[in-house]
């Protein structure tokens, strides 16, 4: 597997990009306000957790703009893949079918579902 660590993020840290991927660019000041109202931080909390993502790429801190450097879809692709290595070794459809075991899908979720699995072929092919 590629090492994906620099897109893995703890809990609290994909919550705290989220609130920088739904606000970008944003003022470091206005980052630390929805902190606040989102995750119950303290300011120094939200510049700790800022500046460890921004020593990792994950995020940018630049004259007071706090933008991101890694899309969402990367971290949470990365995420995926490391689920999906570590408890179904590696097994895509052993994870489907977990998955599928667990709860219904409705007939809109199975097509939506059908055409992802065709565009990926199509990629294949």
């Amino acid at each position: 597997m590629l090492n994906h660590e620099p897109l893995r993020l703890a809990d609290g840290e994909y919550r705290f990009a989220c609130l920088v991927w739904d606000n970008e660019p944003l003022p470091s000041g206005q980052l630390v306000t929805l902190a606040s109202a989102a995750l119950g931080w303290k300011k120094s909390t939200t510049y700790t957790v800022l500046k460890k993502l921004c020593e990792r790429g994950v995020l940018q801190n630049s004259d007071g703009q706090v933008t991101s450097l890694i899309r969402r879809e990367d971290v949470q692709q990365a995420e995926s893949a490391a689920v999906v290595d570590k408890t179904f070794g590696g097994s895509l459809p052993r994870f489907v079918a977990a998955f599928l075991n667990s709860k219904p899908i409705s007939e809109a979720e199975a097509a939506e579902i059908r055409a992802l699995l065709d565009a990926a072929q199509q990629k294949e092919g």
